[in-house]
């Protein structure tokens, strides 16, 4: 049926039914400059004829293009497994696991996730994961300065601008300096890094691979830091962790990861999943919830929230975050998607990530003008030069279905005519060879 408004009668009705006279009562307690200026809203609309709008409306997206966007983003397979386990009633609608006796299986879950995602990282603790990659790495930061008790932050700019962003808004207003180093021709400034840190230094943050998709050792950068008895913190890319030396190989304090790569859809920007390992000696500071393995009195296996003090459970003001929640059911999307391909899975994926990016840079470099921005050895991402600014090539390619990548003058001053591209598994050299012939064309 269609919707049908009320009448005056009815509506006086309701208003003496919750002891009001008019509709303007009901907003004796907002300011006449915070009330909307008019209630001339369209007529109501049934759920059938909603849901026909909505669909009309979700059919002008366009969700066929051939991408080569990464930027911190990745379009992996993700098995049916995934999907058909994670949608499971036991798991879909769990939330908070505040009574451990009525949430084995919940706790259970997070408990194994923890683990997956330390040997992972190579690291020693880890969390039931926070909201977002950036989300980690601001509340890494903020570890490092409860342990320190310093302000000072050394910041990589070949870190994920869009992570810099999100630190800047986070930090805005707390008594926290941010120092940012350049970045050289995309490659990060290790020496410009090692000279900034001093005896002020709560923390130095980098990236791995970098924004531009660049490879670094950071051992001797960490070591360095931890001379200064500053924090190392990393942001890794957990597909390619497989396969590069990880952060705890590299000393790392803290290391956290966007998880969005291991079994989460690209879904328009999330939900996605932060994750955080630390050392042990750093557990103490890290925020959101801990699974914990036990045994009760008779001896059973059991599993429970530890380290609860550090949330505001007790006192708000003493909370090392305000971050009482997590992602647990993307947390376990990304626990079943490790667990389905195993490491060798991880492994291949990463491997023909690797593969494609590299054929796809030989075709993109041969052709006249397009040059490899970076130096040196790079993961499932790199970037390159164009002739011409690189928006002008992004319009004329998307419009054909093709996206060729990210434009680093988005973020990057005099880079203007960079162009970040990303390769999958998911992506065939049939698309390779298809782009740099469309972008061959598209530069004549």
């Amino acid at each position: 049926m269609p919707y049908v408004p009320h009448t005056e009668d009815e509506t006086r009705e309701m208003l003496a039914t919750i002891g009001v006279d008019s509709i303007d009562d009901l907003f004796a307690e907002i300011t006449e400059d915070m009330r909307p200026k008019s209630f001339d809203l369209p007529d109501g609309l049934s759920e059938m004829e909603v849901l026909t709008k909505l669909e009309a409306m979700a059919n002008k997206n366009v969700t066929n293009h051939t991408s080569f966007l990464g930027a911190g983003f990745y379009n992996h397979y993700i098995p049916a497994t995934v999907d058909a386990l994670t949608m499971r009633g036991e798991f879909y609608t769990a939330y908070t696991p505040y009574q451990p006796e009525a949430s084995q299986g919940t706790l259970q879950a997070l408990f194994e996730y923890q683990t997956c995602v330390t040997r992972l990282l190579g690291m020693e603790c880890a969390n039931a994961s926070v909201y977002d990659g950036g989300t980690a790495l601001y509340e890494a930061l903020m570890m490092a300065v409860r342990k320190t008790k310093r302000r000072k932050i050394v910041v990589s700019e070949a870190m994920n601008p869009i992570y810099r962003v999100m630190l800047n808004s986070y930090t805005t207003n707390l008594d926290v300096e941010l120092i940012t180093i350049p970045h050289k021709d995309g490659m990060t400034d290790i020496e410009g890094l090692k000279t900034a840190i001093d005896g002020n230094t709560a923390a130095l943050l980098v990236q791995n691979p970098n924004f531009f998709g660049s490879i670094n050792d950071f051992t001797e950068l960490f070591a360095a830091a931890k001379a200064q008895k500053a924090v190392s913190i990393i942001s890794s890319y957990p597909v390619l962790q497989t396969l590069l030396k990880t952060p705890g190989a590299m000393g790392a304090d803290i290391a956290v990861a966007e998880g969005q790569s291991l079994g989460l859809p690209l879904s328009f920007g999330g939900p996605y999943l932060g994750i955080m390992t630390c050392t042990k000696k750093m557990v103490r500071q890290m925020p959101g919830r801990i699974v914990g393995r036990t045994e009760d009195g008779q001896g059973r296996t059991g599993y429970v929230l530890t380290l609860q003090a550090r949330e505001q459970h007790i006192r708000r003001q003493r909370a090392t975050s305000n971050i009482c929640s997590n992602q647990s059911l993307c947390a376990l999307r990304a626990l079943v998607h490790m667990c389905t391909l195993g490491e060798l899975g991880l492994k291949r994926a990463a491997r023909l990530s690797i593969e494609r990016a590299h054929i796809c840079a030989e075709r993109l470099t041969a052709i006249d003008g397009v040059d490899m921005l970076t130096k040196g050895p790079f993961g499932n991402e790199f970037a390159v030069t164009l002739p011409v600014n690189a928006y002008e090539i992004i319009a004329k390619l998307t419009d054909r279905g093709f996206v060729p990548g990210f434009p680093l003058g988005r973020y990057y001053d005099g880079l203007e005519k960079g162009l970040l591209v990303a390769c999958t598994e998911k992506t065939s050299e049939e698309q390779i060879g298809i782009l740099a012939e469309m972008l061959k064309g598209a530069l004549k």
